[in-house]
């Protein structure tokens, strides 16, 4: 029972606390709403559990003995944020126009995870923490993703309500055009730490 309340709260502090999934289903609150925006939460939740299971059935290991590998994504990771901060802010400009963007889908919700630095920093995290060579590995590892799975739709959920709300507050094309600027600028604040370490590794 320890156990598993250790995980829940490891998985909620790790889930309700800013980062890139919570910044894109807030944004997709304040512009889509709600129910538009249901399948872009449903795979992050979905997709990041079951990036728990790979990483702790091997991927963990296979960054063990080609690290190269883990750097390629790491710096992948990073362009695409980037490059979705900047989707963000472009997307503030549209909002009365007839091309207006679509929210994210199930799918890009779900794959973003494995671009998505602190998603890596908290699945290999967790697996570290919370599983012991003396132990079951196996019920382990279901343990940890099954935990993630129902804690993380209250968590990042309130950030997905959070927007819903705010979209009442902003209902002008500027007050929402400094809302994505906004969000797009904490995005990109978010990978400055990862920006920072590959930048080390390149040149340190």
């Amino acid at each position: 029972m320890d156990y598993l309340l250790a995980v829940a709260l490891f998985a909620i502090s790790s889930s309700v606390t800013p980062g890139p999934n919570n910044i894109m289903v807030m944004t997709s609150g304040v512009n889509f709403g709600v129910q538009k925006s249901l399948p872009l939460l449903l795979g992050i939740c979905i997709g990041f559990s079951l990036m728990l299971l790979v990483v702790g059935f091997g991927f963990a290991q296979l960054f063990t003995h080609y690290p190269m590998l883990h750097f390629i994504i790491k710096c992948i990771g990073v362009g695409y944020l980037l490059y979705l901060a900047w989707l963000i802010a472009k997307s503030s400009s549209e909002l009365k126009s007839d091309t207006q963007t679509k929210p994210f889908s199930f799918m890009k919700g779900a794959l973003f995870q494995w671009v998505n630095a602190k998603a890596w920093i908290v699945a290999t995290g967790a697996i570290a923490a919370f599983t012991s060579s003396g132990g079951d590995l196996v019920s382990q590892q279901m343990i940890i993703s099954l935990t993630f799975f129902f804690v993380s739709f209250p968590c990042v959920g309130v950030w997905l309500l959070f927007g819903s709300l705010l979209q009442n507050a902003l209902n002008s094309a500027a007050q929402r055009r400094v809302f994505n600027l906004s969000m797009a600028g904490l995005l990109v604040l978010s990978v400055l730490p990862v920006m920072h370490e590959i930048i080390t590794q390149l040149f340190w």
